[in-house]
């Protein structure tokens, strides 16, 4: 009976992850409204320079960390019963995380490389490339692991556990490396009040929460199985 009243208490994945997919689609709102409206859009090639830094925080938010949570939670929002299934969902969505971030990394370096800056000079950047080094080496051990050719089965039950653990600290240093770039980002433009102040502003801390809900989804039980 204690243990059916303890059980009774554990609260479903399904409403945490449905607030985390609206704060993702918040944070995607407000980086756009950002990019767009008040740093005058984003391009690979441009006469523009500010223009190809802009790729660089529309995919790492939108594509790394949005992506990348959704690949995380995809165990308890995928609807179905296959396991098979919500792995192959899992996989592909950090796959695409991975690949835009690379792409996100990349446009900086250009960026940076076209003007003259130098690289990797501020922990913002260190967190970063540590980060997406760490992302992309975690991706390949799994696809190695759990899909193929995949490891025997008593192998695999002790790497999950793991697995999970060093997933969720690289995705908790994506956030962090988000908030430090916005935090930078504020101050190098000189922003102190405003609208372009408080969208930087709120797109740091809605980021932040959904990395909590991200984290919390993937801790709770599924709603069914």
């Amino acid at each position: 009976m204690a243990a059916k009243n303890r059980s009774s208490f554990l609260l479903s994945a399904t409403p945490v992850s449905v607030i985390a997919h609206l704060l993702g689609i918040a944070a995607t709102t407000l980086v756009l409204v950002w990019i767009l409206h008040f740093r005058g859009g984003l391009a690979l090639k441009s006469e523009t320079k500010q223009k190809i830094f802009n790729v660089h925080p529309v995919l790492m938010v939108i594509g790394f960390i949005i992506v990348g949570g959704e690949g995380i939670m995809a165990y308890k929002t995928v609807p179905s019963s296959s396991r098979k299934m919500q792995k192959l969902v899992h996989l592909v969505l950090l796959l695409i995380a991975l690949l835009l971030g690379i792409l996100g990394v990349f446009a900086v370096f250009k960026f940076h490389h076209e003007l003259g800056i130098p690289d990797l000079y501020t922990l913002h950047s260190w967190l970063g490339i540590i980060t997406i080094c760490l992302f992309g080496l975690q991706w390949l051990f799994a696809f190695f692991s759990f899909w193929f050719p995949g490891a025997e089965m008593p192998i695999r039950a002790r790497l999950v556990p793991w697995h999970a653990f060093v997933g969720m600290v690289i995705f908790l240093m994506a956030i962090c490396t988000a908030e430090t770039g916005l935090l930078q980002k504020f101050i190098l433009l000189g922003l102190v009040r405003g609208q372009e102040a408080l969208i930087v502003n709120f797109t740091g801390l809605i980021i932040l929460l959904f990395g909590i809900a991200v984290g919390l989804t993937a801790i709770l039980r599924r709603a069914y199985k």
